[in-house]
């Protein structure tokens, strides 16, 4: 039967900082893949060292899609991250090769896999400037009180603490005059699915992050954070929000000195691995690898398109 037939979607997910990009570009090249983004970090250009993109020789080896698409004044709605994810994949199947869905964004994976209906409701700058203030002024719990009051299924089902998810949600809702939850439908996309995640012992995780940051502070985030002020990216943007970003934003506004933006970086980076490991308990579907070898990964992969019936696509010379 031929790759295209039954259209596998080879997702490899875990928490930020475990090996999910190396693993990956390790097992695309000899199964002749190309690997999707599943980052929300990563879409944004000019944010390359505190996203950990993938490096140039990485990029070189297997081809990404969706990263680096969007400037950091833009804005990247969850419907159109899942339309651009599904022509990606489409196009790789066209071309008879195997797609794999990488990243730590659970939101992503989920939204692709599942098929959310996400409602096209056009960003409203001056609501969403309403809504900051008010989470800067009385807390993202007050925020996420408002949300509750509003849509208490979408509420049950989100992180109290994320107000970008929490601010969307109450968007949608206050410019639809209907609960988020409502209008959000599943019609999943014809894929045949194989879940994998990785994952190693919690201390040692906590390890590799502390040293990563410390590496990116190395190569340059300081650089990088104070270039994209200079360039007129405002600190109050989405982007801007992210691990290390703001951290190092408040530095450079005399609020943190670089040692406590350091440390508070690292601390950021172990509470959002906690919520990932939420999220993916949640979703369910992963089978949990332990720093699985790239031979390893790649027999699990081969094994299963087998089973499919499905010959994996040629090798590249």
């Amino acid at each position: 039967m031929p790759l295209a037939g039954k259209r596998p979607v080879v997702v490899i997910a875990g928490p930020t900082g475990v090996g999910k990009t190396a693993l990956a570009v390790a097992v695309a090249q000899p199964l002749n893949a190309e690997i999707v983004s599943a980052d929300s970090r990563q879409i944004y250009r000019q944010m390359n060292i505190g996203t950990a993109k993938p490096t140039p020789n990485e990029l070189a080896a297997v081809p990404h899609h969706l990263v680096g698409i969007v400037d950091p004044d833009q804005t990247l709605t969850l419907a159109e991250y899942q339309r651009l994810a599904y022509e990606a994949i489409d196009d790789i199947h066209r071309r008879g090769k195997l797609a794999f869905l990488v990243g730590g964004t659970g939101q992503y994976i989920t939204a692709v896999l599942e098929g959310w209906q996400t409602p096209e409701v056009a960003p409203n700058p001056a609501l969403r400037a309403e809504l900051e203030a008010y989470a800067a002024a009385h807390g993202a719990e007050a925020l996420f009180e408002r949300l509750r009051a509003l849509d208490p299924d979408s509420a049950a089902r989100m992180d109290p603490h994320n107000v970008r998810r929490t601010i969307r949600a109450l968007e949608v809702c206050i410019e639809t005059g209907q609960p988020f939850s409502t209008q959000r439908k599943k019609a999943p996309p014809p894929y045949r699915v194989l879940e994998l995640g990785l994952t190693m012992p919690r201390d040692r995780l906590y390890h590799r992050l502390d040293a990563r940051i410390d590496q990116m502070m190395a190569d340059g985030l300081l650089d990088e954070v104070r270039a994209l002020h200079e360039c007129g990216y405002d600190w109050r943007l989405p982007s801007m929000s992210g691990l290390g970003y703001a951290q190092l934003s408040a530095h450079l506004r005399s609020e943190l000195t670089l040692e406590e933006a350091v440390t508070e970086i690292k601390r950021a980076t172990r509470t959002f691995v906690r919520r990932q490991y939420t999220w993916f308990r949640r979703h369910g579907a992963l089978r949990w690898l332990e720093s699985p070898s790239p031979d390893e990964t790649c027999q699990i992969i081969q094994n299963w398109l087998q089973s499919l019936a499905v010959e994996p696509p040629p090798q590249e010379s």
